[in-house]
């Protein structure tokens, strides 16, 4: 959202989330204070967790951004390219990847329970 480009390549060797998004979505809104206590807890593991805002204009996530003091970075995807490149049906629609880069689970809708969000993380973590 800052103009700048960004690399998902760069993540490689951490766990990461990639999350889409928007701040009309409740479940979305619901699940960004999961999302910072979920990067506290595993801030051992180097977790990374990667937005992507997708069908919501800019100005209202930086202000959503802002409120809640996420820390990670959002994307903006103005043609939904990456939208149709993780086949993103509904939002929230979140994936997985692992170390490697491999995707190895996805959650769609929301918020995730705890149980189902460590039972993901449990799949990239190791």
């Amino acid at each position: 959202m800052d103009g700048q480009s960004f690399d998902l390549a760069t993540y490689r060797g951490r766990p990461v989330i990639v999350n889409f998004w928007g701040p009309s979505c409740i479940p979305c809104r619901d699940e960004f204070p999961q999302f910072l206590a979920k990067l506290q807890q595993h801030s051992a593991d180097d977790l990374a967790i990667v937005g992507v805002l997708t069908d919501d204009p800019v100005e209202p996530a930086r202000q959503f951004i802002a409120e809640y003091h996420a820390t990670w970075p959002t994307v903006v995807d103005p043609d939904q390219s990456i939208k149709r490149a993780y086949l993103v049906v509904a939002r929230p629609h979140s994936w997985f990847i692992d170390r490697d880069g491999i995707v190895r689970s996805m959650q769609i809708g929301g918020p995730m329970s705890d149980a189902d969000f460590e039972r993901q993380y449990a799949r990239i973590a190791g």
